[in-house]
């Protein structure tokens, strides 16, 4: 089962790094492509080039088993620490980033500027992926999100922990009706007590979507991860 092909937004300049950025419950690639498209208007990460992968339309049990594109399966709205998580869907998931990532470690880019991010859905298996990871990343996001399989992730990651010190930006509105802020702030808490370095932020009055402070502050972290390497880059 697989979704529709990955988005791609080409490297303008030399392709020196790839950043990774998987959409919400719903949505599509297209649906965060705003994001090179305005790096791009602004002239910055013009040696990067982004993908935007689409999940697969799955059944979702909490839309009444209505089909539509998603990481994983909802199976109901339990809390963070009592919720059912659909390993099968997650696995499949994870399976997909990391290929992403190895394909663009055979194109040539160090895996250490790669960056794994995403929003909501996307952004928990970005967190997934990313600490399960079997190479050190450049970075890794969430947005809007939650850890999964909490019971079960930590004996996921591999035995040398290649992403430990590896930089992860966390960003969550505190009026989010759907992914409560406490759920990311627990998430944060929890990769912070196995020795993940995590930075959370906080946006006020911001619900289930990306602010532009948010976006801003995600420029900021994905400079300090994946400069361009050309010294007469504006990025």
């Amino acid at each position: 089962m697989s979704g529709l092909p990955a988005l791609v937004v080409p490297a303008i300049k030399r392709h020196t790094s790839t950043v990774i950025v998987a959409h919400g419950l719903g949505d599509s690639g297209a649906g965060w492509m705003f994001l090179a498209e305005s790096w791009r208007s602004k002239h910055k990460f013009e040696e990067t080039k982004f993908i935007f992968p689409n999940a697969p339309s799955i059944p979702i049990t909490v839309n009444m088993g209505m089909r539509m594109p998603g990481w994983y399966d909802i199976t109901d709205f339990g809390d963070l620490h009592n919720r059912t998580d659909d390993e099968t869907g997650i696995a499949r998931s994870q399976a997909v980033f990391h290929n992403l990532v190895a394909d663009e470690i055979k194109a040539g880019i160090p895996t250490e500027r790669i960056v794994l991010g995403g929003f909501s859905q996307g952004g928990a298996m970005s967190l997934l992926a990313g600490v399960t990871c079997p190479t050190k990343l450049g970075g890794i996001f969430g947005l809007s999100c939650y850890l999964l399989l909490q019971g079960k992730l930590k004996e996921m990651v591999p035995a040398n922990a290649p992403n430990q010190k590896t930089p992860i930006f966390m960003g969550h509105g505190d009026a989010d009706p759907l992914v409560r802020v406490q759920w990311g702030l627990a998430t944060a808490d929890k990769l912070r007590s196995w020795g993940y370095d995590v930075d959370f932020n906080t946006y006020p009055g911001l619900p289930h979507s990306a602010a532009p402070k948010e976006i801003d502050d995600l420029e900021v972290y994905l400079k300090e991860r994946i400069p361009d390497l050309d010294a007469g880059s504006k990025a």
